[in-house]
């Protein structure tokens, strides 16, 4: 910058004048926002930004559409809201999430951008908002109360669309395991002991299937969020829109977003409640769940090598300590228990959140639109490593699950029908008293047939 230009224009809004920085493309409302809330490092997801510009460019298409907009101000707010969606002017949103209530500090910070990005296209300086202002050209027809909730559910879709791909390809990765391991005998395990025979594949399947079915809920919770309340302005009413602004505005957004968007059915129930965006954080949470379970799970199979079962071998990633040479850890399966408490936590917060929404408006949209975008991401970005840096490699340790599973005692319930379930369980008790298997007693007792076998009873009437 220039030494003679000067550092700071002033700007106005309803509280009085406020410095802002002449480099800024933000205005007065969102230097008020960084000032006041200085609190965490945590910022919106990118998407929810995006999102805005999207919403203000469709509202200056329909307004002018409509009639209630100069073609010269929207010309130029949507050309600024294309410069913005081509990934200009990012680093001006910088708001902490810890904010005041609904939104309106995201709102009227792309307000500002897109305004004096406008203002500049139109040959005139950053702040001069008398020829283009932030409220009444880029917010017309706008309240944040309605275009909060729409960006939160755009960008929520298509974080859930990515997630969708990346569970996907998780459930192909253990089905294609279930099948490499289909022959391979393994003891099942309830309660941590010894069950009967089954395959490392069945095992495996159940996870694949697991995986699935928490796709499918979250599946469910899409169509929801397609329902926006675009042009219920303030509390619903529409308030200061032309009688077709809705429907306009949420047909070109749904043509720019590439979303099948609908108008809400009921706008005052839209702006209310939170939800759907609650729904779908509980069906975050199931998988978080699932997938926190199948983690657990394989890093019990591969514990050892000596002092473990191992009987299954994970891909080697890092070297697992700084003292023990040697050692390697199932780092991928631990991170991924990690993510899911996180993501298990955020939900926690969102249903707290979506409890605490008063009459018309639910003001804990700004966290709630930080924990569930961030949940949907970090789960996408943990399910796919899961599924590369792990899954896909995964080997099974095949003599050692054969090993288990002629040990197992859980063998004599194979027996259940021929001795009946008193005499099989005398069996096993007798296996682990002697350490042998079921199966070695079975042939020491044909060798040598105690006064049972030579034709006394089992103790039991069939």
């Amino acid at each position: 910058m220039n030494n003679s230009e000067p550092q700071f224009r002033l700007e106005s809004d309803p509280l009085g004048e406020v410095r802002v920085p002449s480099h800024a493309m933000y205005g007065v409302q969102t230097r008020r926002a960084l000032e006041n809330f200085q609190i965490s490092r945590l910022r919106a997801h990118p998407l929810l930004i995006t999102a805005f510009v999207e919403i203000k460019k469709a509202a200056a298409e329909a307004n002018l559409q409509t009639g209630t907009l100069d073609p010269d101000i929207a010309e130029v707010i949507i050309r600024a809201a294309d410069e913005l969606l081509a990934g200009s002017w990012h680093d001006q949103f910088d708001l902490d999430v810890f904010q005041a209530g609904a939104g309106t500090s995201y709102n009227m910070n792309v307000n500002e951008v897109i305004a004096n990005r406008a203002l500049e296209m139109l040959g005139r300086r950053r702040g001069e908002y008398e020829r283009l202002n932030p409220n009444d050209h880029v917010n017309k027809a706008q309240s944040t109360n309605d275009t909060m909730p729409t960006a939160m559910r755009t960008a929520a879709v298509r974080l859930l669309r990515r997630l969708l791909v990346a569970l996907d390809e998780l459930t192909a990765s253990l089905t294609a395991k279930a099948d490499e391991f289909a022959d391979v005998v393994k003891s099942g395990r309830t309660h941590l002991h010894d069950a009967t025979a089954m395959t490392l594949g069945q095992e495996f399947g159940g996870y694949a299937d697991n995986v699935a079915r928490a796709a499918e809920r979250l599946r469910a919770a899409e169509a929801p969020l397609l329902e926006i309340p675009l042009g219920g302005t303030a509390v619903g009413t529409g308030v200061n829109t032309h009688p077709d602004y809705a429907r306009v505005a949420t047909a070109r957004l749904g043509e720019i977003t590439g979303l099948a968007l609908r108008e809400a059915r009921n706008r005052f129930q839209s702006m209310q409640s939170l939800g759907d965006f609650v729904a779908l954080s509980g069906a975050l949470r199931s998988l978080a769940i699932e997938l926190s379970k199948i983690a657990n799970d394989l890093r019990l199979l591969s514990s050892g090598p000596h002092t473990g079962l191992d009987e299954i071998e994970l891909p080697a990633v890092q070297p697992g300590s700084s003292i023990m040479p040697g050692k390697v850890n199932p780092t991928i399966p631990e991170m991924l228990n990690m993510v899911c408490f996180h993501v298990i936590g955020h939900d926690t917060a969102i249903a707290l959140c979506g409890e605490a929404g008063q009459l018309e408006l639910n003001v804990m949209m700004p966290y709630v639109a930080y924990a569930l975008l961030e949940s949907l991401e970090v789960m996408t970005n943990a399910a796919r490593t899961f599924d590369e840096k792990c899954v896909r490699g995964t080997s099974a340790h095949r003599e050692r699950c054969r090993e288990f599973a002629e040990r197992s005692v859980g063998q004599a319930a194979l027996l259940n029908e021929r001795l009946g379930f008193m005499g099989a369980a005398k069996l096993a008790q007798r296996a682990m008293a002697a350490g042998k298997s079921v199966q070695e007693l079975l042939d020491e007792d044909r060798k040598f047939p105690g006064p049972e076998e030579s034709g006394g009873t089992t103790g039991t009437s069939r």
